[in-house]
């Protein structure tokens, strides 16, 4: 069965009150219990976990190393900054997506920029909650092939 890490960093916990006009109103919540419904329907086990620590990703992605089949990060701010979960993604050898839930190539340039675009086997930005189950469904693709 395969099983992928779902990781989400600093202020998604905020999700549904941070920002709606760009993030929208769904909750980080409601985001994992579409990504469960999708995971029984599709013989899958999905992990999750949210921190707005660096080392607690980077120890996360660590430990998926031999567990999981594969890694799908909304790194949030980090995505630009994180020269650490870029080598951390890299030395665990697990495929990874990059996931945001707006187009950050619609934003501010400094959100243009992306380590983690580096390492990872794709990208899905742009389609809200949506691109939750749209990431689980490329990674399930993926791993699988």
């Amino acid at each position: 069965m395969t099983s992928i890490l779902i990781l989400n960093g600093p202020n998604l916990n905020l999700l549904g009150t941070r920002q709606p006009e760009v993030y929208g109103a769904t909750t980080l919540a409601d985001i994992e219990k579409m990504c469960t419904a999708w995971a029984d329907a599709a013989n899958c086990t999905v992990t999750f976990l949210q921190s707005n620590h660096e080392g607690a990703l980077v120890d996360a992605i660590h430990a998926a190393r031999g567990v999981q089949d594969g890694i799908i990060l909304n790194a949030g701010a980090y995505t630009h900054t994180s020269i650490a979960l870029m080598d951390a993604l890299a030395s665990v050898e697990l495929p990874a997506i990059e996931l945001h839930l707006s187009n950050v190539h619609a934003r501010e340039t400094f959100r243009h920029k992306s380590y983690i675009a580096k390492v990872a086997v794709g990208l899905i930005c742009g389609f809200g909650p949506r691109g939750y189950t749209l990431a689980l469904d490329a990674m399930k693709s993926y791993v699988e092939d």
